[in-house]
């Protein structure tokens, strides 16, 4: 039965019930945290003897003959481009590789574009107002970087297919200080949808009113599968951009932080040949080059896409029991209560839950005091103001499965005490 449909004494007693199961686990005094996508130590370890590929006695040249120990190679080694090209779905010639973190990546190009523009475009420091579209619930250190600049951020929901295009299209196509919109299009965070070959297809056929708008395409999780014989595909947005006639339009931005190590991978961007000469213009100035041993290193113990593909596998053997004790939790104890809905990802690092409109931030605080930590409710949207305060992303990575079982249990009963004190309000 819905809870909404139980009498007040009914729910009056069921919640006394709750009340003194919570404060058993509270008694319990744990400490699990499921607050961020981080890798758990176990998946780190998969990757350990890649610190064994290179060694003093390693021939340390790529196969152009660089030297990578030395300065120089603005844009990356030929096959460490090769690869991340391959991972991404585009050719080398569109690809810069950076350092570790492709999130630094995507707030050096809002930078550039705030105090130097793009393509010889007014600087967006210079301009009365900037906006950016930012695709509900998504990835809060998106919105943290709009933010810092200053830029109106814009709510755009969410569905299955990916983000309103009818109303991304009215935004675009008629509104020049739109200036952009965050994407991250394969297993969202925090859902986990993947975008349809129609929604990518209408992004690069949009037409903007600002010359300078960009697409920030953050393909983090495109080779982040949870099963090997159920995996979500998503069109290259690059070559759909040339074939639409906006080559300009998008910047794709990828890593190996959750493949390799997070503090130690390899991140790249990929764009048209003329943001990539604009980009390098810059870079120039910036660095000598990044970490090529990095990259040298990565590229040897992969060899290839193949070779990710199957230590990819290794990292969802990891990660799979996780998602399914959590959602296992979530469909025992909560299906037919009227309480919450959830997103069923196969892949990526997230689940979504959307509880009772007005209850999110009570049931994160409700878990914390039971020692369960998660994302800070909100912070899916931009200005961490959730307008329905309902959504609450939960990270199962970190902890092993029996933990993520034990926080799962506890966080659906706080979601049930929250819900009847909220449905109470109204009996």
């Amino acid at each position: 039965m819905q809870y909404c449909e139980m009498s007040k004494e009914e729910l009056l007693k069921l919640k006394e019930e709750l009340d003194e199961t919570y404060k058993e686990a509270q008694s319990k005094g744990l400490s699990l945290n499921m607050s961020r996508g981080k890798p758990s130590a176990t998946q780190l370890n998969i990757t350990m003897d890649m610190l064994d590929t290179i060694n003093s006695s390693s021939d340390m040249k790529s196969e152009d003959g660089t030297d990578c120990r030395n300065y120089g190679v603005l844009d990356g080694i030929p096959e460490a481009k090769k690869l991340m090209a391959d991972i991404m779905g585009t050719t080398p010639e569109h690809v810069i590789i950076y350092g570790n973190a492709s999130l630094n990546i995507m707030y050096d190009q809002v930078s550039r574009a705030y105090t130097h523009g793009l393509l010889g475009n007014t600087p967006w420091c210079k301009l009365d107002k900037v906006k950016f579209l930012c695709p509900v619930p998504g990835y809060d250190r998106h919105f943290a970087i709009t933010e810092h600049f200053g830029i109106e951020m814009i709510n755009i929901p969410m569905s299955e297919n990916g983000p309103d295009m009818d109303m991304i299209e009215k935004y675009v196509n008629n509104d020049e200080s739109v200036k952009g919109i965050w994407c991250v299009p394969k297993y969202s965070n925090p859902q986990g949808y993947t975008y349809s070959d129609e929604t990518v297809k209408r992004f690069a056929a949009l037409k903007p009113a600002a010359k300078d708008f960009r697409i920030f395409w953050d393909n983090a999780y495109v080779i982040h599968h949870l099963y090997e014989d159920k995996q979500d595909e998503i069109l290259d947005i690059i070559s759909e951009c040339e074939k639409a006639g906006n080559p300009d339009m998008v910047f794709e931005f990828a890593s190996t932080s959750k493949v390799s190590f997070p503090g130690s991978g390899m991140a790249a961007l990929a764009s048209s040949e003329a943001n990539v000469a604009d980009i390098k213009k810059q870079l120039t100035i910036q660095t000598i080059g990044h970490d090529k041993i990095n990259q040298l290193r990565h590229v040897r113990y992969f060899k290839n896409l193949e070779g990710v593909k199957a230590h990819m596998m290794k990292h969802a053997a990891q990660m799979r029991p996780k998602f399914e004790a959590t959602l296992k939790v979530l469909k025992e104890e909560l299906t037919g209560l009227g309480i919450g809905t959830w997103s069923e990802p196969r892949g990526g690092y997230f689940i979504s839950f959307d509880a009772m409109e007005g209850c999110a931030k009570a049931i994160v605080a409700k878990c914390k005091d039971a020692g369960v930590v998660l994302t800070n409710a909100g912070a899916t949207f931009p200005y961490g103001k959730d307008p329905k305060d309902s959504n609450i992303r939960i990270a199962p990575s970190f902890p092993t499965p029996e933990e993520m079982e034990l926080a799962s249990d506890i966080f659906v009963l706080c979601v049930k005490i929250v819900s009847i004190e909220k449905i109470l309000e109204t009996k």
